[in-house]
């Protein structure tokens, strides 16, 4: 790894497919892995390709009962491209056919180095081989892949032929590939994963082929074709359509040290697709008007330059290489592209079929990012949201409950994705699956429409679509919310929380927990700021929000109420994470990790040895501590105040400490919000879980899970960790917040943001203090809070901040 570059020398089969997943190339609209054009799919090799938003729905039958469950597609395949030469005279015979000669690929012995390089800035993967084809002689391969940033509906494929010290020829096949299926992830097997059908092909000009297919029930179809051109003299050509797969056959001629390329240029189109009649259509259109490879290869990179001159970071050594690469592929799957998409945040990226390709709550840690350096992506992913809120008002009128129920997983049409069952891989057992009780989603979409209007100044979108799903998510929580007469407070009862492992008392047969104080609290917040926004609207978008919702008065009255009087629980001096918490039995954790290592899922390990983590104090993932990472602070206080309880520092010292005692770190987004949460109490202990967040997907520390798909989620936490965590950045109250502090292992770092306007804004720390420099402009100057002072930072100029000490 260097600043700008990821590579991998060697050829390692049982790595292959997290090389695969890391080197995936997008532009947002769709992506494909990094996997060998020349190799099948198997255990080492998984091609897939993933078309943003493009889902269908198939039943399989689970543990005896039917099952629906809706998944991302993996799309015909573009890649193949294989090639051989005649292992006895260095040609081919006029049948090329019949030629016994094998195909040349990393897993023959033939293979004498393999070298993989992903170019960050350029956005490109770049594979050099070298096979040994008889005596001395050496056939060299280099290839150049991109996915063009510039046109989302684009690929190209360069492959480059040098005979080293030899003269003959060489055969090229290049396809595309409709026999394909959702293969990618092991424990999904057992279901359905033929998405395809009435697939056909056919060739069109001598260098152009063919394909076009649709999913089975969603009925989407799909267009691909191929141009394929060589630079150099083809003795033969031959174009063959077939019931699943169209190849095209090139014999090239080399001579000794010449290097000969073959450029294949592939263009994707869906029915999803705006200002098209037919995807096929406008796929062959695009494919023959479509520039050569060198003309692609300019305008691609320019692109990739746009958007990182708009998402500038500079971050020394391996941790800034890092987070480049997790820059690089939250840009590749949610672009400016994505702007023009009916799509939300995949929780693994285009990257894999992990998750089926669903939208969780993970654009609660990459919308923030987002907000300042691309609000137009941010707006996209939120009117996502709005446009599904139809659909999250029937959920909860279903559950007889008025206002909005967003659902914990999500795909095409707002419903609820969630599965019934999922599999213990350990003890080979379907189990219930209560996750869909994880109600707080509709709180991170809350939060996430403040947050963006706020780094925005987006009130065109708050005053409309914004309130309106502020206003019914906050229905939701103050009907769900119930009086007890014995508190005098109002409880939330049958949720799960973030922690997931917790999701039903022990003993009883009803799922779901009572007050989970992160879901109590986030419901809280909520209700105060969607009553503080209705109330601030002016009086013609009030009356506009009152005829298209009936919202009546008496209901905002009930939300100041609830807002105030939501109960939280306490045991031992900390806040427990739901009712109950504190009598669960403590789990010996040394016993644990000497047995098995690797406890980050400690559910399974239990279940497998016939117990229940529902009867220990012990987290998969922080919960209550999400908390510390939505709100700084002060803020913390102030809700809590609010609610009527006194949160002060000592007692929120006590509740980090209680929890990270007893949390086994099942998912990669809770190394990032403790991180988070210590940079801000106890900074000297923040960057060893800042540093194993970085190295979740690039080591895959979760144990074979990155090769399913990257975790998007994390991958933009940690980036805005740097932006905002280290630095005490918030937008709020119309200005921008810092309240810094220096970390001893990162003591030195810089990036630019976007803020309300102010485009380029430049931050960098070194040196005890931190620089901020405003670009010129004719924007009114920018008011900078610091717990002490206040400062004015005109257009054009720059200040200094001395950065203390906690």
């Amino acid at each position: 790894m260097t600043g700008w570059t990821w590579e991998y020398h060697g050829y390692d089969p049982a790595s292959e497919r997290l090389r695969e997943a890391l080197c995936t190339l997008g532009n947002g609209y769709f992506a494909t892995r990094g996997a060998a054009p020349e190799c099948p799919p198997g255990d080492a090799h998984y091609p897939g390709t993933y078309a943003a938003g493009c889902y269908d729905r198939l039943t399989s039958t689970v543990a005896g009962r039917q099952v629906e469950n809706e998944d991302i597609v993996n799309l015909p395949s573009w890649l193949p491209l294989r090639f051989r030469i005649d292992a006895e005279n260095g040609g081919l015979s006029e049948a090329a056919e019949s030629s016994d000669a094998p195909w040349l690929t990393p897993d023959s012995a033939a293979l004498l180095d393999h070298h993989q390089r992903l170019d960050l800035r350029a956005g490109t993967l770049e594979r050099t081989m070298r096979y040994s084809v008889g005596g001395d002689r050496v056939l060299s391969v280099r290839q150049l892949r991109l996915v063009h940033m510039a046109d989302p509906h684009l690929a190209a494929l360069r492959t480059e032929f040098t005979a080293e010290g030899w003269a003959g020829s060489v055969e090229v096949e290049a396809a595309l590939d409709g026999a394909v299926t959702n293969d990618g992830v092991a424990r999904y097997r057992q279901l359905d994963g033929h998405h395809l059908t009435d697939v056909r092909t056919g060739r069109g000009t001598p260098d152009s082929a063919w394909l076009t297919c649709r999913t089975r029930t969603s009925a989407i179809r799909v267009g691909m074709a191929s141009r394929v051109t060589a630079d150099g003299p083809v003795a033969r050509r031959h174009t063959e359509p077939r019931a699943l797969r169209v190849t095209q056959s090139l014999r090239l001629s080399l001579a000794p040290g010449r290097t000969t390329a073959v450029d294949k240029v592939v263009a994707l189109h869906t029915s999803r697709d705006p200002a098209i009649s037919d995807p096929l259509h406008a796929a062959v259109d695009r494919a023959g008007r479509a520039p050569g490879f060198e003309t692609l290869l300019i305008s691609h990179r320019a692109a990739w330059q746009r958007l990182w001159n708009s998402a500038e970071l500079d971050v020394p050594g391996k941790s800034g290489g890092i987070l480049r690469l997790h820059l690089f592929h939250i840009l590749q799957t949610l672009s400016p592209h994505t702007a023009d998409l009916d799509v939300g945040v995949p929780a693994r990226g285009l990257h894999g079929e992990a998750y089926r390709g669903h939208i969780f709550w993970d654009e609660l840690f990459v919308l923030p990012y987002l907000n300042l350096h691309f609000p137009q992506i941010s707006r996209a992913l939120l009117t996502y949201r709005h446009r599904r809120l139809e659909q999250a008002r029937n959920a909860a009128s279903d559950a007889g409950r008025t206002g909005a129920l967003y659902p914990w997983q999500s795909g095409s049409d707002g419903r609820e994705e969630t599965q019934q069952v999922h599999l213990n891989p350990r003890s080979g057992r379907w189990l219930p699956d209560h996750s869909r009780l994880q109600h707080h989603v509709g709180s991170a979409i809350a939060y996430n429409v403040w947050q963006y209007c706020e780094a925005s100044g987006d009130t065109e979108f708050l005053h409309t679509k914004g309130v309106e799903m502020l206003t019914e998510i906050a229905r939701f929580w103050a009907d769900l919310a119930t009086y007890d007469d014995s508190t005098g407070r109002y409880r939330i009862l049958g949720v799960v929380g973030p922690d997931e492992y917790h999701d039903v008392y022990p003993g009883s047969s009803t799922p779901g927990l009572d007050d989970n104080a992160y879901t109590n609290v986030a419901a809280a917040w909520v209700l105060a700021r969607a009553l503080d926004v209705v109330r601030a609207l002016p009086q013609a978008r009030q009356d506009e929000l009152r005829e298209r919702t009936g919202l009546q008065e008496a209901e905002l009255v009930r939300w100041d109420e609830v807002s105030r009087k939501l109960r939280v629980a306490f045991h031992d001096g900390v806040i427990s994470q739901f009712e109950g918490y504190g009598a669960l039995a403590e789990l010996d954790w040394s016993a644990y990790r000497a047995r098995y290592g690797d406890i980050r899922r400690l559910d399974r390990i239990l279940e497998a040895e016939g117990d229940t983590v529902n009867r220990y104090q012990a987290s998969k993932q922080a919960d209550v501590l999400m908390l510390g990472y939505l709100f700084s602070p002060s803020e913390l206080r102030q809700i809590f105040a609010r609610l009527g309880y006194e949160l002060d520092d000592a007692m929120w010292a006590r509740t980090v400490d209680h929890y990270l005692r007893r949390t086994s770190h099942g998912s990669t987004l809770s190394g990032l919000v403790h991180g988070w949460v210590l940079a801000r109490l106890r900074r000297e202990d923040a960057w060893t879980y800042v540093e194993e967040v970085l190295a979740g997907d690039v080591a895959d520390v979760q144990g074979g899970t990155t090769e399913e798909g990257i975790h998007l989620g994390a991958m933009a936490g940690t980036l805005d960790l740097v932006q905002r965590g280290l630095t005490g950045l918030e937008t709020r109250d119309g200005a921008l917040w810092l309240d810094p502090v220096s970390l001893p292992r990162l003591s030195e770092y810089g990036f630019s943001v976007r803020y309300q306007g102010h485009e380029g804004i430049a931050v960098q720390v070194r040196a005890g203090e931190l620089s901020i420099s405003a670009p010129a402009s004719e924007r009114s100057p920018i008011d900078i809070r610091l717990p002490t002072r206040t400062v004015s930072l005109a257009p054009g100029k720059s200040c200094s901040l001395p950065l203390h000490d906690r």
